[in-house]
């Protein structure tokens, strides 16, 4: 892929507040897609919408996890951008109150109950 297409689809995933979001608490744990939707409090088709523009700019990817598709954060080796961005965004925004409001809930989500499998 060119270089400024790349930068761009790293630039584009990062312009959605909920895909800041799902990167901040990726950084926490991997975590499946109702967890995120029950984080964020969005449709489980606009979790996966913001999942797969992440998983484009190589910032996400998964695994399969038994009944559950698990999301977690790259290492960035497949873009230079992901890669920079990736390394900031551990430093960035630790003091944003909507961001600690939103990692305190972490530990509640229960996939097993959420996914009601």
């Amino acid at each position: 892929m060119k270089p400024m297409k790349q930068f761009l689809k790293v630039m584009k995933a990062l312009s959605d507040p909920n895909r800041v979001k799902i990167l901040k608490l990726l950084q926490e744990r991997m975590m499946c897609v109702c967890e995120l939707r029950a984080a964020l409090e969005i449709s489980q088709p606009s979790a996966s919408k913001h999942l797969k523009i992440l998983e484009e700019a190589d910032l996400v990817a998964h695994k399969k996890d038994g009944f559950w598709v698990s999301y977690y954060l790259t290492d960035g080796m497949a873009s230079p951008y992901a890669a920079c961005l990736l390394g900031n965004l551990k430093h960035w925004l630790k003091d944003d109150p909507e961001l600690i409001e939103l990692i305190k809930k972490i530990p509640l989500l229960d996939k097993e109950k959420l996914c009601k499998r």
